[in-house]
């Protein structure tokens, strides 16, 4: 009894004080909201570059595939051009080059001695591509969800959102964004109507370190001249 006696003597005003000093609880963010920094963010960055890791898995691949390299983008504000240029750099399992000086996209694979050359225009479809450069928006072409449960979200200092697009003839069935706390995309998941999955992991994101105004650099890192003996087919 003494017990009892002692917990209902605690005083009220005491009580009242620990309560409302206790630290707000801060209500967690929504996915619209997340997306939404997430595109004001993008909107602003001239270039981006970083290191990834790809894994794409599925039936359709069979075993479970895996690459890395560096990636580059700088949006562009010349008018004869699509949106913007890009380099992706694959250094394993085997060279390849993906590059578009934003009017045409090449593909170049050192295995296969081979460069395909397609106009710019076909790279509207992909994410990447159109997000970071500056063409998609995620508000506008996605609906914005709760990840699926049971995804692995531990990243530190990471939200996760889902994104299924609108248009219904879309190859894509979700993907799923790892967003950071400073408004950048770590992570990547996509899923198409296949149910294969391609992971993309970003590391050493540097943001606005290319110059767009330096028409060296440009030239060498979005014009890509393929070895003698490539066979270059167009489409």
């Amino acid at each position: 009894m003494k017990a009892i006696t002692s917990i209902h003597s605690f005083p009220l005003f005491l009580f009242l004080f620990v309560f409302f000093s206790l630290p707000p609880v801060a209500a967690a963010e929504s996915p619209e909201a997340v997306a939404a920094r997430l595109q004001e963010r993008y909107d602003n960055i001239q270039s981006l570059s970083f290191n990834f890791i790809q894994e794409t898995r599925g039936q359709l691949t069979g075993r479970p595939k895996k690459g890395r390299g560096q990636a580059f983008f700088v949006k562009d504000t010349d008018k004869d051009t699509i949106a913007g240029k890009m380099r992706w750099n694959y250094s394993d399992p085997d060279r390849q080059v993906l590059v578009s000086d934003g009017k045409s996209f090449s593909m170049y694979f050192a295995s296969l001695s081979q460069m395909i050359v397609t106009p710019a225009e076909s790279l509207q479809q992909d994410l990447t591509y159109s997000f970071f450069t500056g063409t998609g928006n995620l508000l506008q072409d996605f609906t914005i969800l709760q990840p699926d449960h049971g995804l692995n979200t531990g990243q530190e200092q990471t939200t996760v959102i889902q994104l299924t697009p609108k248009a219904r003839q879309s190859q894509v069935a979700s993907i799923h964004l790892w967003v950071t706390d400073d408004s950048l995309i770590q992570r990547i998941e996509i899923l198409d109507q296949f149910d294969t999955l391609t992971v993309l992991n970003f590391s050493s994101l540097k943001v606005n370190s290319l110059d767009a105004g330096d028409a060296a650099l440009m030239k060498r890192l979005f014009h890509f001249t393929p070895p003698e003996g490539t066979e270059i087919i167009r489409q």
